[in-house]
């Protein structure tokens, strides 16, 4: 696989790119490193598991075999040179925690990590990590929405306020938008509408929702969720 100084002068590279470096290969930091390459932007991942990185070898920008809580193994690998960081361990609370410690004493700007639940969450959030993802409790709400009733698709978009994707319900059929008071009444706006076999479009006042059109509303969580359960 090469030394750590070729290791570093190959992400040095990577890191005048648009790039990120992504700590941690489970399953979680797998997905992202590779709907990262899949987007264009170039990954170096680190995983202390030798397996896991011969499975990606290859499918990232560069990958390695390291352990990313030592200090001099960052500053090898130039992980510090990266404007983006994603701390992705979790299995091991103390290794996730002192990793981001590191990134941040080494001035990253922008630390992204993982949190298994909330005390982790909090200790990151406390060490001035400046993003802390749920993924695993994020789509359980999610699938929770979906689960429950018309929604086609659901996004929080932070606390207390979400996107919807959802059928068209019966009270806006063929009555141009700005009649409707769907604001005042439901709390939602309209963004976007498709029809059945037609394309996404921006939403107005002047456009006209049919039966199988599909819309996107946007609003306070409670209310895109009532808004989902119209017929």
């Amino acid at each position: 696989m090469g030394s750590f100084l070729s290791f570093g002068e190959k992400a040095r590279r990577i890191a005048e790119a648009d790039s990120v470096a992504v700590i941690g290969l489970g399953r979680f930091g797998r997905s992202l490193a590779l709907e990262l390459m899949a987007s264009g932007t170039e990954v170096l991942g680190i995983d202390a598991d030798e397996t896991i990185v011969q499975e990606l070898n290859g499918q990232l920008t560069q990958v390695v075999r390291a352990d990313a809580t030592k200090d001099e193994v960052l500053r090898q690998l130039a992980v510090h040179q990266f404007d983006r960081v994603v701390v992705a361990v979790s299995s091991d609370l103390k290794a996730s925690i002192l990793c981001a410690s590191l990134l941040l004493q080494l001035g990253v700007p922008v630390v992204w990590a993982k949190a298994t639940d909330e005390q982790h969450g909090r200790i990151l959030e406390q060490l001035g990590v400046h993003h802390v993802v749920y993924p695993e409790s994020d789509m359980g709400r999610r699938v929770a929405h979906l689960v429950r009733g018309a929604a086609k698709d659901y996004l929080e978009i932070e606390a207390g306020y979400a996107l919807v994707k959802a059928a068209a319900p019966t009270e806006l059929h063929g009555v141009a938008l700005g009649d409707t008071d769907l604001r005042q009444r439901r709390g939602v706006t309209i963004a976007a509408w498709r029809s059945a076999a037609g394309e996404w479009q921006y939403a107005d006042n002047a456009t006209v929702l049919h039966e199988g059109d599909t819309v996107v509303a946007v609003g306070p969580t409670r209310n895109v969720e009532a808004f989902a359960q119209l017929r």
